[in-house]
């Protein structure tokens, strides 16, 4: 036997093994090659681990721990790469850990303590606030990349918990998340899960009992059009108290009603208004019989000596600031604005109900079966006999008792002596969402268009245009104008706007524009659509493994009313045929004639609002396609008479 030969596939063995363990050891825990090939499919950023741990010590105190390792594929995931984290009076940032990993899992960079930011968290509506928040971003551009951040907070104050959300964008995939809850054994909390069927792992401990909620390996998902809040389609768990503390403030959170004491605790002894408000009050309302009619002139008393600044100050951010003080400073928060209003409408004699909601445009209910706080704004309920006002009290410009799409359509939470009760704020319904328009308009030999239209919008169809009426000035209105009517070559000759302040508020809009070339010639043959100003935009891919249901804001009614003057010497060749479509999504009808040099176009559209199930997408294209097309018929018109001469 030839030892030197054995010698040597030894050596050549014990190599192939060192370098299969160097290469091992060179791939990383977050190497990019440890993914599972079907959580990198349409992903931007894979959420590798997540780990959240609420330790609950007592009612007042808990501990929360938050590590996160995201892997960043492309440019698209770089907004997310970053750390931001709150902290004020009741949370307190205990330490922040960051590193950066390249592709392979090789840690490229520690977080330094110099590199972490500290902002305020005071804006332009913030008046004061005792929010700061700590901020970190590594800025690496190399892709793919891992960021890992591990953060850990004290809890002062026990009224939110942390909520498990594992999957809360789309286009993300998810690896591992875990959430653990632990507290003292006999302290009774609550969960519910959404879209989310496992159970939790329960260990006792010494003294304490933890549960875990896991999940492995989600798919990243994307956003289909018109579909509900993420936050009904994705895993989700909530979690919430029964007793809790906030700076010495104690409550229970067991139901809507316990929630609503606490809440109510918080306002009193803050209703009392200065002697000068009193008088003024009373001079407002002492001749005044209609109950409603006194509530208005105190809401524009309200609006016209008070103005909106948020301010978040120790529970200040559920505390209003007595009446008093807004009496003396003209300014307050939702809080404390909705709690002057409630002080007003006591000295004049009204009952009113402090209320909480989430607000916001297109912002998602709350979770009704779920008590918690999941409010971030304030507003008044004015329950009347045979009727009922709500009070928005930040906007100085709204009218009594219009919710609108900022706080309507919702669940509230109104608050007495007894407690907290869900109710409803207005649905508004397809009839008082209008827009009708009335188009008179002259159409040249050249194809050039001279139109004046008058509109009138109504309910939440008026909505973003008061926004931009109440906060633009009349030069940067135009400018919006301009970039929102869609014609090729135009301009705008004239406009003005006239509101009528109202339960269901009115405006009204008057345009005079000049559009040049609207109608195309060829030849002796002039091309027009009758349509204006009201051609749908909205046209949907086919969908045909559509996941989820369909969610539609709100419904609406448009009706055009169109005529055009016609220049001589044109008769119709051919004029579209009236259509009539019909959908669970609503009706359409529009109708076109030509009688001398006249063309009279009428169109209407009725649109449904609410869920509809994911099986209908597919009815909701073809109707969307079908007033996509009838809205852009056209009319030919064939010259018969020859055009005046020219003169030189």
């Amino acid at each position: 036997m030839n030892n030197k030969t054995t010698a040597g596939k030894y050596l050549l063995s014990f190599v192939a093994v060192l370098l299969s363990l160097t290469g091992i050891a060179a791939d990383g825990e977050y190497s990019v090659a440890r993914i599972p090939q079907a959580l990198l499919k349409n992903a931007n950023v894979v959420r590798r681990l997540e780990t959240e741990e609420f330790i609950l010590k007592n009612p007042g105190e808990a501990t929360y721990k938050h590590k996160i390792v995201l892997t960043i594929m492309n440019a698209a995931g770089d907004g997310y790469a970053g750390l931001v984290h709150y902290y004020n009076k009741f949370v307190e940032i205990k330490s922040i850990e960051g590193y950066l990993y390249d592709a392979n899992g090789k840690e490229l960079k520690k977080l330094k303590s110099k590199d972490i930011q500290d902002r305020s968290g005071l804006d332009d509506n913030n008046l004061i606030d005792d929010t700061r928040y700590k901020e970190h971003n590594f800025y690496y551009k190399v892709y793919p990349y891992t960021v890992e951040y591990e953060v850990e907070l004290k809890y002062t104050g026990t009224m939110f918990y942390p909520d498990w959300y594992p999957q809360p964008y789309q286009l993300q995939s998810v690896q591992e998340s875990r959430f653990v809850l632990t507290c003292p054994e006999n302290y009774e909390f609550r969960y519910k899960a959404y879209q989310y069927d496992g159970q939790p792992a329960v260990a006792p401990g010494k003294g304490t009992k933890s549960y875990t909620w896991e999940i492995k390996n989600l798919p990243a998902f994307s956003r289909e059009v018109y579909a509900p809040g993420n936050r009904r389609l994705r895993p989700l768990v909530l979690f919430g108290p029964t007793e809790f503390e906030m700076q010495n403030y104690k409550g229970n959170m067991r139901n809507w009603e316990d929630l609503g004491k606490f809440i109510y605790a918080l306002r009193q002894g803050r209703d009392e208004l200065p002697d000068d408000v009193k008088k003024t009050v009373h001079q407002l309302t002492d001749n005044l019989t209609d109950p409603a009619a006194r509530v208005k002139v105190l809401y524009e008393f309200l609006q016209q000596n008070s103005r909106y600044i948020s301010i978040q100050l120790g529970i200040g951010g559920w505390q209003p600031f007595d009446a008093k003080f807004v009496a003396a400073k003209k300014y307050g928060d939702c809080k404390a604005l909705s709690n002057y209003m409630l002080a007003l409408l006591k000295e004049a004699g009204i009952p009113g109900l402090y209320t909480v909601i989430s607000a916001g445009e297109g912002r998602e209910d709350i979770f009704t079966d779920f008590p918690s706080s999941q409010f971030n704004h304030a507003i008044v309920c004015v329950p009347l006999a045979k009727d009922t006002l709500w009070l928005e009290c930040t906007d100085q410009f709204k009218s009594c008792g219009y919710m609108g799409g900022f706080t309507g359509n919702r669940h509230a939470l109104v608050v007495d002596e007894n407690g907290g009760k869900l109710v409803r704020t207005p649905l508004y319904s397809m009839s008082e969402n209008r827009q009708v328009r009335n188009i008179k308009a002259t159409l040249d030999e050249a194809g050039d268009l001279l139109l004046k239209a008058n509109t009138l919008y109504t309910g939440m169809q008026q909505d973003d245009l008061h926004y931009l009426l109440t906060r633009l000035s009349k030069d940067k209105l135009k400018e919006h104008l301009t970039e929102e009517l869609n014609f090729a070559t135009y301009n705008i000759n004239s406009f003005d706007y006239k509101e009528e302040k109202a339960r269901l508020p009115h405006l009204q809009e008057t345009l005079d524009v000049s559009v040049r070339g609207y109608a195309s010639i060829t030849g002796k043959r002039l091309f027009i659509v009758p349509n204006i100003m009201s051609k749908a935009g909205s046209r949907l891919d086919k969908d045909t493994a559509r996941k989820y249901p369909i969610e539609l804001r709100y419904a609406y009614v448009d009706i055009d009313t169109v005529t055009i003057e016609l220049p001589a010497g044109f008769t119709p060749e051919s004029v579209p045929a009236e259509n009539k479509i019909s959908s669970i999504f609503g009706q359409y009808t529009c109708s076109v004639k030509v009688e001398g040099n006249k063309m009279m176009y009428y169109r209407k559209l009725e649109h449904a609002g609410g869920l509809f199930g994911a099986s209908a997408y597919e009815e909701l294209a073809k109707f969307y396609e079908a007033i996509y097309k009838a809205d852009r018929a056209r009319v030919v018109l064939t010259r018969t008479e020859a055009p005046p001469a020219k003169g030189f």
